[in-house]
């Protein structure tokens, strides 16, 4: 008898189909991928199972029982827990108060914090041998030890089945094969697990059984000792993924972003980029690197020390993201959801969001000046949505990082800083933001893209810099450096030689 079974769920919101006849068996003591592009099917199918939507049509089986629907409160009791891809724990809480939020423990009427403090010390040691200072608040842990606290809340309330949902979007290489080898260590003790997750390297060294989802339908299960991730990236879209990285052929004109001697105090020093019309150049290097920073100093959000950027010949003095944005600079952030789009406009107002100048007179808006441009990036950009009035909060991951992008494109900057723009997304998405990148190249502009992906920078782009400890530790050609090269660069075990300034000119 499987630990979970879902079994012929049907589930239409409005005109759309978001499931159609979709099963989903999960065996006792084993860990089950679920996986699928965005628009899959995947949320829809978890929301039924923790009781937030009701199925059209089939049932959920759990340890035999079956039911047509469930509640939130059954599933719970019915020793179900869910971990979040989102850390939903309230950041001014204590590590005590937010693993017992909801289940507080009591001294007669009122909450026994120390109680809770000690008992929050001792689960976490207990299970994950992990030591938290005593009344840490939520806000000042890793995201690692945010999730193994997010997890230890779910096993205290003694569970027979664990869903994963996206649980290393936020975790940094050393992190992921912590929670890899936690998650893999409840399975041993008996728990059911069901993991969803984007990365299929993941899924290949994680799981026992993998349901492949596509439009709404199980169109496979298969085991993923005996089934490669580009089998399984195949079944996904229904085709072959020959080209994961699709390439652009653009002929390089002059440099256009020209960054010299950049330096801003324990962040970075002296660094030196050019990056040329039409060019993509990759960026890269390990938590600490100065990578995010010098981002954030490229788009006024952090005044450098010294150095000079010039754009198109010009001197810039970037003193706000304002000024970035007039000069022709666009940033599209990691964070898409808090940074990148605003969960709480449409589509249409966010496409054009950062180009309202372009539809309004006299300080009026044209609703039908932004109605047709939003329509004409929805169709340019393969964007599925119900409409351009909908809720931008209502799409997918990949979708919602399409309008992150699309809002750039109404505004036709110059220079693009891409940071992590595939990070939770699934491969057919991956696959158009990297022709939408190329298209922004066709078109003239120039790219600079930061990734820990290092097979995506290899991938798409020209050229590749590498940041190790705040100074640029290499630069490579993108066709003749591997991924071995870059992590070696990055963590400092060797120094690559930079391209001389005649060897960038022809690169």
């Amino acid at each position: 008898m499987p630990a979970l079974h879902l079994q012929h769920l049907h589930k239409r919101f409005g005109a759309t189909l978001a499931l159609d006849d979709a099963s989903l068996k999960v065996e006792r003591g084993s860990i089950h991928g679920l996986v699928g592009e965005n628009g899959a099917g995947k949320s829809t199918l978890i929301k039924i199972l923790a009781g937030i939507h009701k199925a059209d049509a089939g049932q959920v089986s759990i340890d035999g029982q079956s039911y047509g629907a469930l509640s939130p409160r059954q599933v719970d009791a019915l020793g179900v827990q869910f971990i979040h891809q989102e850390r939903l724990l309230p950041a001014s809480f204590t590590v005590g108060e937010a693993l017992f939020f909801g289940h507080e423990l009591r001294r007669g009427p009122f909450v026994d914090r120390r109680r809770q403090q000690r008992e929050a010390e001792r689960l976490l040691a207990e299970y994950f041998d992990l030591r938290l200072p005593a009344g840490a608040l939520v806000s000042e842990l890793s995201s690692a030890e945010r999730q193994v606290l997010q997890i230890t809340r779910a096993l205290i309330r003694q569970p027979k089945i664990l869903v994963f949902d996206e649980p290393s979007v936020a975790l940094v290489k050393r992190e992921v094969d912590q929670l890899l080898r936690i998650v893999k260590r409840l399975r041993d003790q008996g728990l059911s697990i069901l993991y969803i997750s984007h990365y299929l390297q993941e899924i290949d060294s994680l799981c026992d059984e993998v349901t492949v989802l596509r439009n709404g339908r199980d169109v496979a299960v298969v085991q993923p000792r005996h089934t490669s991730s580009a089998e399984i990236a195949r079944l996904m879209v229904n085709r072959e993924v020959q080209e994961m990285y699709p390439k652009a052929k653009v002929a390089l004109g002059a440099p256009l972003l020209q960054v010299r001697g950049l330096s801003l105090a324990r962040r970075y020093r002296q660094i030196d980029l050019d990056v040329r019309r039409g060019e993509i150049v990759g960026l890269t290097g390990l938590v600490g690197s100065g990578a995010k920073e010098l981002f954030k100093t490229l788009f006024g959000v952090e005044r450098a020390d010294s150095g000079s950027v010039h754009l198109d010949g010009r001197l810039l003095r970037l003193r706000s993201p304002g000024q970035a944005i007039a000069e022709g600079l666009a940033l599209v952030p990691e964070e898409r959801r808090s940074q990148g789009i605003s969960p709480v406009l449409s589509v249409l107002e966010n496409l054009t969001l950062a180009g309202l100048g372009r539809f309004s007179r006299w300080g009026l808006l044209s609703r039908r000046k932004e109605q047709a441009e939003s329509l004409r990036l929805i169709d340019e950009l393969a964007i599925k949505a119900p409409g351009p009035q909908a809720a931008v909060s209502q799409l997918s991951g990949g979708n919602q990082q399409k309008v992150a992008l699309g809002k750039w494109l109404s505004r036709r900057s110059a220079v693009y800083l891409l940071d992590e723009p595939c990070v939770g997304v699934d491969v057919g998405a991956k696959v158009e933001i990297y022709r939408l990148i190329g298209r922004l190249v066709e078109e003239g502009a120039a790219v600079l893209v930061l990734s820990s992906d290092l097979p995506e920078l290899l991938g798409i782009s020209d050229r590749i810099l590498v940041l190790h400890r705040g100074e640029v530790a290499g630069e490579f050609r993108a066709g003749e450096a591997d991924s071995d090269q870059l992590l070696a660069c990055a963590t400092g075990a060797v120094v690559a030689a930079a391209l001389s300034a005649r060897e960038v000119e022809h690169a």
